[in-house]
């Protein structure tokens, strides 16, 4: 037996009611407003905060005192008395070039200096009984001044090749040997004084008004992470680079333990000086290009966008300018709102258009 068929619109008709009530329901359930409430953000007004102006730049360290000590004769090295990184002394010997040649130079002038002095006392006791010319005493006086002269020569060729350290210091490592011949001027050793650092760091020109020597500074190095040393101006350069428009800065810091060494890298940091101004939390500000902005919060309840000029940052805080004292500015919740919107603010009362919302 055949089934009579179904027409298809039969079954359409049979569904579009039941479509209509289902539209009308999910209307009634969706709340005012698009289906949306407003966001929640929390808000805070501009602060007054200390602002502290820092000159910083990139120094290096310098010994307080550094003498390269130079053979100052072609000689042979005869012995050293430093090792690497010993301390020496002023005056400490540091080491002795061969003096056989001039030893033997000196004997011969002191020889020739008491040959001489006898003669001539034994002519000046002739001359006194009128058995000596005057030529005579005159001779011989001039040939002990003059073996008395080649005697203080040698001496001065023995301390030539006698080397000492000219300040107290630490003995850069050792480079040379004994028997090693060595020429004029070739370096034996480097003496430092590091008892305290100077510390040589360039500045531009604009900054020179904001300095001044006594002027604390703080140096910080790679070498500590996280450990600052502080020091004082000690000279500003009195001449400026006409080719950077920069000028050399000194300053001292003590170094006890002789942590800090010559050749450091250190970034310094000079404060010039305070100021009082108006801050927000850095979070709170957007950047769009060259303009940085915020969202303050008006008294409908709204949103809108305030263009700001921003200075220093401290502690989580911007400087600005184009704020009000009294203006509500979000800090939190920026990326969930744009100019216009409404917005509700944590922690305090809901508004009336809050309550309507929630009812309908």
């Amino acid at each position: 037996m055949m089934r009579p068929m179904r027409r298809p619109g039969a079954a359409l008709c049979c569904l579009l009611p039941a479509l209509l009530i289902s539209a009308c329901q999910s209307g009634t359930d969706a709340p005012a407003g698009g289906g949306s409430s407003a966001p929640l953000v929390k808000v805070a007004q501009p602060a007054q905060h200390v602002f502290v102006d820092v000159i910083e730049a990139v120094g290096t360290a310098r010994a307080n005192e550094q003498v390269t000590i130079a053979a100052p004769v072609a000689e042979r090295i005869e012995q050293l008395y430093f090792d690497d990184g010993d301390f020496v002394r002023r005056g400490q010997l540091i080491a002795t070039l061969d003096q056989a040649q001039e030893k033997a130079a000196l004997e011969a002038a002191l020889a020739t200096v008491e040959l001489s002095k006898t003669q001539l006392e034994r002519v000046q006791s002739l001359s006194e009984r009128g058995f000596a010319t005057r030529a005579q005493l005159d001779s011989l006086t001039a040939a002990e001044a003059r073996a008395r002269a080649d005697a203080d020569d040698a001496r001065a060729r023995i301390a030539d090749r006698t080397i000492r350290a000219p300040l107290s210091g630490a003995v850069s490592l050792r480079t040379i040997s004994p028997g090693t011949i060595v020429s004029v001027g070739d370096p034996i050793a480097t003496v430092s004084d590091v008892s305290r650092i100077k510390l040589d760091f360039s500045v531009p020109e604009t900054a020179l008004g904001a300095l001044r020597t006594g002027q604390p500074i703080e140096a910080t190095s790679a070498a500590y992470p996280g450990e600052t040393f502080t020091g004082t101006i000690a000279t500003i350069d009195p001449v400026i680079d006409p080719a950077t428009r920069a000028l050399m800065v000194r300053a001292v810091l003590p170094n006890p333990g002789m942590r800090l060494k010559p050749g450091m890298l250190m970034e310094v940091a000079v404060q010039s000086a305070e100021r009082t101004a108006l801050a927000v939390p850095e979070l709170s500000v957007i950047g769009e290009g060259a303009t940085r902005y915020v969202y303050v919060v008006g008294a409908d309840g709204k949103v809108k966008r305030t263009d700001v000029t921003t200075g220093m940052r401290d502690n989580g805080l911007i400087e600005v300018t184009g704020l009000a004292p009294t203006n509500r500015v979000v800090t939190e919740g920026v990326i969930k709102v744009a100019d216009g919107v409404e917005v509700r603010i944590s922690g305090e009362p809901q508004t009336a258009n809050d309550t309507e919302r929630k009812a309908s």
